[in-house]
């Protein structure tokens, strides 16, 4: 974004930014934003319950005042309105857990060598990337990004109408979670979903199935997407934050994929961050692509006029693209 005057605290800031995850994550971790909604405000109290020092609580809640996330008043702490939404481990709307994968070691180690990535034009830690087959990366993702997950997954729901829907064949590839097709099953009783991922993340899926009411329903099949046979007679195929990881070669053969895995007038949705064809926006979709430079060989945040020559090229009709608001996510729908 253009400044009219030169900005040290935009420059501050981007030296810093590191600093107020690791103090968001330290909150997290010790249930700081659930305590204080459970009405321990105080430092000493907060300690307490935390098991941790006076000092170190104190210097954690007034950074998190200065970054919008606590209240204070005199000696006494409360909590903003986006940490009482958001941070909360009991509000219906809790995400906190999403910071354990984001900013996990394996992720952040990819932007310790992004000036390396930069050079190369991909991942700077082949070795440990997380394409890797049953990475243990994918795990904590799978636990961790759930609750957020479960946002953008209702959002597609009800974009697609899932609740008037026939007896639909869903497959959700590359589940992780699971969250997207969970969502579908637990609006329509009518829904049978095949999930496919890693088989050490399938578990982590089969448990929320069956934490949601829909094991039954829920069909793991293990193995790599890009190899495993799909079967045929989908009438939605789901492909959430995925095809990001992969350069265009490899995403056009999954979608092909895809394509046959579809019944006549069935529907892919991509759920992904896409950014506009001129990358000047959004701004979370356009630094996505900076993540994927960090944490895979060739993969890329697409735009909308890439998914199209995509899909054309997987012997698609033209798709439509719709948002998730709030979420940050995208969808691209086309129809077999």
């Amino acid at each position: 974004m253009a400044q009219d005057e030169p900005s040290l605290e935009l420059v501050w800031g981007a030296f810093t930014g590191y600093q107020r995850t690791a103090v968001i994550k330290a909150a997290i971790e010790l249930d700081i934003f659930t305590h204080i909604s459970a009405g321990v405000t105080s430092v000493d109290g907060l300690a307490t319950r935390c098991s941790a020092a006076p000092r170190g609580v104190r210097a954690l809640l007034n950074h998190l005042v200065m970054d919008g996330f606590l209240t204070r008043d005199g000696e006494q702490y409360g909590l903003s309105p986006t940490a009482a939404a958001f941070l909360d481990r009991k509000a219906p709307a809790y995400i906190g857990s999403a910071v354990t994968f984001i900013a996990s070691p394996t992720v952040v180690e990819g932007f310790t060598k992004l000036t390396e990535a930069v050079r190369r034009g991909g991942s700077a830690i082949p070795n440990e990337a997380t394409l890797a087959p049953e990475h243990p990366v994918w795990v904590e993702f799978a636990r961790a990004m759930a609750p957020l997950a479960g946002m953008s997954a209702l959002l597609l729901a009800n974009l697609l109408d899932v609740e008037h829907a026939p007896g639909w064949k869903v497959l959700d590839i590359a589940a992780g979670h699971g969250m997207f097709g969970i969502a579908f099953a637990r609006l329509n009783p009518a829904v049978q979903v095949t999930a496919v991922d890693w088989k050490n993340v399938l578990a982590v899926a089969s448990e929320h199935a069956a934490a949601a009411g829909v094991a039954e329903r829920f069909r793991a099949l293990p193995g790599s997407a890009l190899e495993v046979p799909f079967g045929t007679g989908f009438d939605v195929v789901l492909l959430p934050n995925f095809l990001h990881h992969f350069d265009i070669a490899a995403c056009e053969r999954l979608l092909a994929k895809c394509r046959d895995a579809l019944a006549p007038g069935g529907r892919l949705a991509i759920v992904e961050f896409v950014p506009n064809d001129d990358r000047t926006g959004p701004p979370d979709a356009v630094r996505f692509s900076a993540v994927m430079l960090a944490g895979t060989p060739a993969g890329d945040a697409y735009t909308f006029a890439e998914y199209q020559t995509m899909l054309k090229n997987a012997g698609f009709p033209p798709p439509t693209l719709h948002e998730l608001t709030p979420t940050p996510m995208r969808v691209v729908i086309a129809t077999k």
